[in-house]
């Protein structure tokens, strides 16, 4: 899968990836999203955004999560 709105700079935010080179994470994005925000609503908080990038930071994550195992807590 090919990622061409995410990209991971060294020199910047400590290499996690971000946006276009911005310096907006992806996490804080997918955070935006699972605390109920709408896309236009993360654009208008974050202006520098575009609806593709909220979409794509989204696929990312999805992707990266499928690519490793997450430690869940045992079930009650």
């Amino acid at each position: 899968m090919r990622f061409d709105r995410i990209t991971v700079d060294p020199q910047k935010m400590g290499g996690v990836p971000t946006i276009r080179g911005l310096r907006i994470p992806v996490a804080t994005v997918v955070s935006m999203v699972a605390d109920g925000m709408t896309t236009q609503q993360i654009c208008s908080e974050l202006p520098d955004l575009e609806a593709q990038d909220v979409a794509e930071a989204l696929r990312f994550a999805a992707e990266t999560v499928r690519e490793r195992q997450v430690p869940l807590a045992a079930p009650a």
